[in-house]
């Protein structure tokens, strides 16, 4: 499966193929994977030097660089999709809640903190909003991603369009035991 997806993919969608080596390739006339692997490791490594042994490799599906699960996420979240939309400020609020929980327990588990809040919001004709907002200082508590959040819906309200989806995620994620002194909103 992985080479079959390969030979077809664009080159430029290969990990480490930026703009300039994907204009290089084109020049060479490589523009999948497919053409990608039909070039010998000498050929690659004469244009591309060490980076050419990646590119041999990758082209055959084959990534011997180690997997890192232990690295901490760069970003945790949840939304809800409802089954009927949602026209009031109350009820996306209420709403809310459930999906704070969601990612404050996972917070919780995972032993981590962040900075930034997002709220992103999909109305009833397919439309996407999201706002975000960033503090100084590790959100802390639960309450305070709640409050942060809910102050991001408020100022959607009222809407024209009801609310499809609402999603939450916590992202300038650190380990709880590097945190900042808890955040705090100004009054």
């Amino acid at each position: 499966m992985g080479p079959v997806f390969v030979e077809t993919l664009p080159v430029r969608k290969f990990h480490g193929i930026g703009p300039a080596t994907a204009k290089k390739m084109e020049r060479l006339r490589i523009a999948t994977g497919l053409d990608l692997r039909a070039q010998t490791l000498a050929f690659l490594q004469q244009y591309f030097g060490k980076a050419g042994s990646y590119y041999y490799w990758a082209a055959r599906g084959v990534d011997e660089r180690p997997v890192r699960a232990d690295r901490i996420r760069k970003s945790v979240g949840a939304e809800n999709t409802f089954p009927t939309d949602l026209f009031t400020h109350e009820a996306a609020r209420d709403a809310l809640r459930e999906i704070v929980d969601k990612v404050w327990a996972y917070c919780e588990h995972a032993g981590i903190r962040g900075r930034t809040v997002t709220l992103k919001v999909k109305f009833a004709n397919f439309q996407q909003i999201t706002r975000s907002r960033t503090g100084q200082m590790q959100i802390g508590t639960r309450g305070e991603l709640e409050q942060l959040s809910s102050a991001l819906l408020e100022p959607l309200f009222p809407i024209r369009r009801g609310v499809r989806l609402l999603g939450i995620s916590l992202s300038s994620l650190a380990e709880e035991s590097e945190r900042e002194p808890e955040f705090s909103l100004p009054v």
